[in-house]
């Protein structure tokens, strides 16, 4: 029977690729990790829809002068949303806080 003739990007047996052999493996992109958090932006999106079908039962919200009736898992996703914007809020301003800074630490070091 005859055998199949090496082929010249073969190695030799016990030899690394020299990538392999410098830990250079398949590199991180952008790409994989869009992929990534998409991934696991589905599995919280599922198990935001499960929390919500298994909590049906209906609550009612008094707040300022007004009154709602609402399922409770949707109630605990509107506070949810809520307290992430406040959280966004508050970080967008300390980021112009820390970058007004910083221009104005730049400025003087320029007038040197």
């Amino acid at each position: 029977m005859p055998t199949d003739p090496p082929h010249s990007d073969t190695t030799p047996a016990g030899a690394e690729h020299p990538d392999v052999a410098r830990r250079k493996g398949i590199k991180h992109t952008r790409v994989g990790a869009t992929w990534t958090g998409l991934v696991i932006g589905i599995v919280v999106l599922v198990l935001l829809l499960v929390f919500i079908l298994q909590n049906l039962d209906s609550v009612t919200l008094e707040m300022f002068a007004w009154e709602f009736t609402l399922p409770l898992g949707v109630t605990l996703l509107f506070a949810a949303i809520a307290g992430a914007v406040i959280m966004a809020l508050a970080g967008g301003v300390r980021i112009i806080q820390i970058r007004r800074a910083a221009n104005r630490q730049r400025r003087l070091n320029s007038n040197f």
